[in-house]
């Protein structure tokens, strides 16, 4: 384990070798050293088989009872979990309507959506920051291709005016779309946010004199950025590890169950049957 740790500490571009093999490796020697040394133990004591039904109904109720914690309480940096809830881009729209967006859900979001407070336009703005903004090239390395929506150098060549909100809820929601599944089933409706953006009109400042504050271009049009709500999947993988150890858990009982029956029963026919009183005895 201390060779993998240094061989890790060495490398310094990421390659085949780490973190994909060397990954790879460190699970299966975890594995075999934690694992398989228990069951060496209970093996060399019990039997090759009853010694693997213990270790296995040993490890499969460990994870049920650490899954378990999993999905009830706040989970740890380090433990299993999905995606976190984030604002996904879906189109933009240029100028002051919406009347000609794609989303049905977004066209009337000015008149009858509801305006964020400053806090909620706050978080929205981080999300957009990350999809309008081009990527730069950070320690020497190569800048990652810009988005779709990438259009300004940095987060002060825009202004946010304003941000919408519309859907959201605990309303049944089904709806088609060409991806697999075909059909998409929910209990929330699709929650939309319109991020009102508009570029900074450009002012030449004299040296030694304090920046103005920035002001929307009119010559430019403004830019409306859609975003849906994606809840995301945060204990869906601590859900499927418990339901995977409880069937594992439940079969290793069962087993053992089985085996004890058997070895009852097994022990009930070894024993002679006794021998009636009176009746002599075989030579």
């Amino acid at each position: 384990m201390s060779l993998t740790v240094l061989a890790s500490e060495g490398v310094k571009s990421p390659t085949l070798w780490y973190p994909t093999i060397l990954g790879i490796l460190v699970v299966v020697a975890g594995v075999v050293l934690f694992c398989g040394s228990v069951y060496l133990l209970l093996a060399t004591n019990l039997g090759a088989r009853l010694g693997f039904l213990i270790a296995a109904a040993a490890l499969s109720g460990f994870m049920v009872l650490l899954s378990s914690m999993w999905l009830a309480t706040a989970s740890p940096l380090n433990t299993l979990k999905g995606r976190v809830p984030s604002w996904k881009p879906v189109e933009s729209v240029e100028g002051k309507s919406m009347a000609k967006a794609k989303t049905p859900a977004v066209r009337d979001i000015f008149t009858e959506g509801r305006k964020l407070s400053a806090t909620d336009a706050t978080n929205v703005k981080a999300e957009a920051d990350q999809l309008l903004v081009i990527p730069q090239a950070e320690g020497g390395e190569k800048a990652p291709p810009p988005g779709p929506y990438a259009k300004f150098q940095a987060t002060t060549d825009y202004l946010q005016v304003a941000a919408y909100e519309t859907g959201g809820g605990g309303r049944f929601h089904a709806e088609f779309d060409g991806s697999f599944p075909f059909l998409h089933l929910s209990f929330h409706e699709p929650k939309h946010a319109v991020s009102v953006i508009c570029p900074v009109k450009e002012v030449e400042v004299p040296f030694g004199e304090a920046p103005p504050t920035p002001e929307c271009d009119p010559a430019q049009p403004r830019v409306n950025l859609v975003m849906i709500r994606d809840l995301g999947s945060v204990r869906v993988p601590p859900l499927v590890v418990l339901i995977a150890s409880s069937i594992l858990f439940a079969l290793t009982l069962l087993s053992l169950h089985w085996r004890e029956l058997d070895m009852r029963e097994l022990a009930a026919s070894s024993v002679p049957a006794e021998r009636p009183s009176g009746a002599p005895a075989k030579a």
